[in-house]
Formats: structure tokens, C-alpha cells, sequence
């Protein structure tokens, strides 16, 4: 009878030992810190412009949805350098990012730079059209499983660009002779040789000072780009070309994305496309604040443009680059007319 009782506590003195360890075991693995992760995200605009509290939008929702398990520090005026070097980190795996445009892409997937050809769209909403066709999801793909290059998303749509020089523009004949300020992209470059002028290319940041000692005769850029530089101190018009509506992407690398854990990968894409379309839609609105604000500043604003003159000349930027046959593709697959 002892043996049998001795017996029994030992049993449950083994148990309430196992079980105390259990329960120190779970407890110390509920205490141990989830991984965290950080994004540093490139743009090469001011902190004055809209795109820059955009991105910090889309930090903040992304640090509440993940309990601060993933953090976006976002880094303007190109803090963290060119943007085709920032584009080059990622794609070896740095945990950077950066806003680009579908020119840039396009040096890595030819076609996918028809999205910032001449009048290629006209609005936001045909914007947020594109990624559902099976042409523009073939191009993400390529970019991802080809070159490492994750997007995000590409809602975040800039506005129509136009021509900020110190003459007036009306036709395509005005821009003969003038040296303007685009970026070095074939696509760009095609796009101000077609509508008349001579492609410069030069980073934005180095706009200000090269109009002013007249390095370059003026820039193609959105409204928000002037205000944001103050372009009304060293140029006298702003000619209402609308030649490009701009869309923007975000990426990142695709290693760095492909580390992250799923719940953190959507919160990342979801929180994006929310903050670009938000972001886009109050540029829109912002359009005749950013007039008023050019025209205070000294700008006069040219609005007889010869707009389907300046169309009629873009068609040569698809020409030069072989892209017609793309751009009637698309048009098809988004129910949009041929030209």
C-alpha cells in the first residue's frame, strides 16, 4: 500500500513538472519579439510636394496594420541617390524602394514604357484600368521573375505635363530649337523630339539652376513640380501641353519582398494602392491651387494650346520606338478607341 501511494505522488509530481515545463516553454516563446523589418523608400521630389506626405500615408498605415512589424522610412530630394542606382540595389536584394516612372521600367521591359508615351491615357480612372489587362499583368510578371523588380503598385498618377519654358508654346513649331529638360529614358527622349523640341536630359533636381543660367530653354513637368521648386523664379510660362498624363510605380526588390511574411507582403501592396490613389486624386483636385499658385508667383499660363496638333506629333515618338503596334493593343484590351 505505501509503494503504491509513493508511486502515485511521484506520478504526479512528474506530471505537475512536465506540465510547469510546458507551460515555461510556451511562455517564453509568446515573449520572444516577432521579426521586424524595414523598408528605406527613394523619391527624387521635395517634401513640399504631395507625393512625399503620400508615401509618409502609406508608412504610417503600414507600421498600425502591422503592429510596427514592418517600418517605411521615406527618404525625398533623392536622399538615397539616382533613382537608376537605388533601382539597381533592390534588384540585388537591399531592403530599399523607390517611386519610378514606366520610362524607367521600360529599360528592363521595352513595352511597359508605352505608359508614358504622348497622350497614351487621359485619366486616373484609366489608370487603375491598366492592371487588370492581361498585357500590363504579363509586363509586371516579366519585371518580377525577370529583373527582381517587385511593383507595388502604379496608381500613383502625377497629372498632365507640360511645357515650362521662358517663351510661350502654343504648336509644336514653338518648341523648335528649344533645348527641354526630360528625363534620359528612350520613351522620354522620343516623346519631346516628337512634339518638336530637343531632349535634355538631366535630373530634376538640377532643373532650377540649368533654366536659370540657361543651360537648358525650360522642362515638361506637372504643376506640382513647379510650385514645388519655386520654376516661376527662372521661367516665365507655363503652356498647357498636357502631352503625358505621368504615372508613377512602386517598387521594390523582389528577394526583399519574397522575405517578408504574406500578411506582411499584402499590408505592403494593399496600403500602397491606397495612399497612390488617394494621393492622385488630391493632385487632381489640387490642379487649380497649384495654377493660382504659379500665377502668383509670376508664371503666365498659356491654355490656347493647339492640343491636337501636339497629338498629331506624338505619334512619332511611338513610331521611333516600335510601339504603335503595343499601344493599339492595349487600347483594345481597355476598350479604348484607335486613334
Amino acid at each position: 500500500m505505501v509503494t503504491t501511494n509513493i508511486r502515485r505522488i511521484i506520478a504526479v509530481l512528474m506530471s505537475v513538472t512536465l506540465l510547469a515545463a510546458l507551460l515555461l516553454t510556451v511562455g517564453c516563446q509568446a515573449r520572444e519579439p516577432e521579426e521586424k523589418f524595414v523598408l528605406r523608400f527613394n523619391h527624387v521630389l521635395a517634401p513640399t510636394e504631395p507625393y512625399h506626405q503620400g508615401f509618409l500615408n502609406w508608412a504610417e498605415a503600414v507600421s498600425r496594420r502591422s503592429n510596427g512589424r514592418l517600418t517605411i522610412e521615406v527618404s525625398p530630394s533623392a536622399q538615397l541617390g539616382r533613382e537608376e542606382d537605388v533601382i539597381e540595389q533592390l534588384r540585388m536584394g537591399a531592403n530599399v524602394g523607390q517611386n519610378t516612372d514606366s520610362a524607367r521600367l521600360g529599360m528592363y521591359v521595352p513595352h511597359i514604357a508605352v505608359m508614358n508615351a504622348p497622350f497614351f491615357v487621359d485619366t486616373i480612372d484609366e489608370v487603375a484600368k491598366l492592371k487588370t489587362l492581361p498585357t500590363v499583368q504579363q509586363w509586371i510578371k516579366e519585371l518580377e521573375l525577370k529583373f527582381g523588380i517587385k511593383v507595388l503598385s502604379f496608381n500613383w498618377v502625377q497629372g498632365h505635363r507640360h511645357m515650362v519654358t521662358n517663351v510661350p508654346i502654343r504648336h509644336p513649331n514653338d518648341l523648335a530649337g528649344l533645348r527641354i529638360r526630360t528625363p534620359g529614358a528612350p520613351i522620354w527622349q522620343e516623346s519631346v523630339r516628337a512634339i518638336g523640341a530637343t531632349p535634355i536630359a538631366l535630373p530634376f533636381g538640377e532643373v532650377y539652376q540649368a533654366i536659370q543660367t540657361r543651360a537648358i530653354d525650360g522642362a515638361e513637368l506637372v504643376y506640382r513640380n513647379v510650385s514645388g521648386a519655386k520654376l516661376w523664379e527662372v521661367a516665365d510660362y507655363m503652356s498647357e501641353t498636357g502631352h503625358i498624363l505621368l504615372i508613377n510605380f512602386s517598387i521594390v526588390g523582389r528577394a526583399w519582398f519574397d522575405s517578408l511574411p504574406e500578411d506582411l507582403q499584402k499590408i505592403l501592396i494593399e496600403e500602397n494602392e491606397k495612399a497612390g490613389l488617394e494621393t492622385s486624386r488630391g493632385m487632381e483636385a489640387g490642379i487649380a491651387a497649384a495654377r493660382e499658385e504659379a500665377i502668383a508667383g509670376g508664371m503666365t499660363i498659356i491654355t490656347d494650346v493647339d492640343r491636337a496638333a501636339f497629338r498629331a506629333a506624338g505619334e512619332a515618338a511611338y513610331i521611333a520606338l516600335n510601339l504603335v503596334e503595343i499601344r493599339n493593343k492595349i487600347y483594345q484590351e481597355l476598350g479604348k478607341p484607335l486613334p
